[in-house]
């Protein structure tokens, strides 16, 4: 299981939530499932960066689900708030998770947080943006409407009347229980994420009462303009590894330092000319330079 995330351009409201904006995320993130069918375990979004928390089948399943997925949202979510040009600030971040339940269970509830901690809403589900919290505690389907704009651009160059429903189709996200809460009944993993929201809503309400502090509220959050930015965005280094135990940390680094070594000396391999050079399986090995027929060896 990995946990994914990207942030806009400057940390921009281009993500601000709205009704077209759910249907917009939802959409292209059900779309995407289709075509590369990663677990999706949870998903939030707030006004400039989204989390989802996924268990892809391998690396290169993660990468084109993650190129579709960003590259569609930020064209769609680009053209909805007239922003032209880049829109994600960099690369996103997948950061694994390890196989403790501990550690997969406090992803989650960081997941469920978003909204709280910020204090923008008192509660969870209050956030009028994406995210998963009644899928999880009432198993209510995430639905998204995804609109085929290459099929309606071709056919307006054909010259056809195009409707507006035309080329657009309700799509559904699927959600799949965390690794560690596979074995459990629905009835049980509802019962787990309700007390989670319920310890998150406490501890806000708390938190607001001790520190004399107020939320921001839904309708201020919807009313940003989506080419700003806070005026002091939220910046530090990310984890290599989310892991319960200091052990297990540990062992995930050597396994990465080791990943990373046997990367290095394939490349150098490679770079001097031999061939067949075998890459540790996950990553993505280098490109060979072009080189012209007339010029290879016979």
């Amino acid at each position: 299981m990995v946990e994914v995330t990207c942030r806009t351009l400057q940390a921009r409201f281009l993500l601000k939530p709205s009704r077209h904006l759910c249907e917009l995320f939802f959409g292209v993130l059900a779309q995407a499932q289709k075509l590369y069918p990663v677990k999706i375990h949870a998903v939030v979004c707030l006004s400039t960066h989204y989390h989802l928390l996924i268990t892809p089948n391998d690396t290169q399943e993660l990468a084109r689900f993650m190129d579709y997925f960003q590259g569609n949202l930020a064209r769609k979510a680009g053209r909805l708030h007239r922003w032209l040009g880049k829109f994600w600030a960099r690369r996103y971040d997948m950061i694994p998770v390890s196989d403790e339940p501990e550690a997969q269970v406090a992803r989650l509830r960081y997941i469920l947080e978003h909204g709280c901690k910020e204090n923008l809403v008192l509660k969870p589900g209050d956030w009028p943006g994406p995210n998963s919290v009644r899928a999880l505690l009432h198993g209510e389907p995430l639905r998204g409407t995804w609109h085929d704009q290459s099929s309606d651009w071709e056919a307006r160059r054909r010259g056809k009347t195009v409707r507006f429903h035309d080329f657009r189709s309700d799509e559904i996200v699927g959600l799949a229980p965390l690794p560690c809460w596979q074995h459990l009944p629905p009835e049980e993993i509802q019962e787990r994420a309700r007390h989670m929201v319920r310890e998150i809503e406490e501890e806000t309400a708390e938190r607001h009462q001790r520190n004399g502090t107020r939320i921001l509220g839904r309708k201020a959050a919807q009313a940003v303009h989506p080419h700003d930015s806070p005026e002091s965005p939220k910046r530090g280094p990310r984890p290599a590894f989310h892991a319960a135990t200091r052990e297990v940390r540990d062992a995930m680094e050597q396994a990465y330092r080791e990943f990373a070594e046997f990367f290095r000396a394939a490349a150098k391999d490679l770079r001097t000319g031999v061939r067949g050079v075998k890459f540790p399986p996950g990553s993505f090995p280098p490109g060979l330079p072009y080189v012209p027929p007339e010029a290879a060896p016979a």
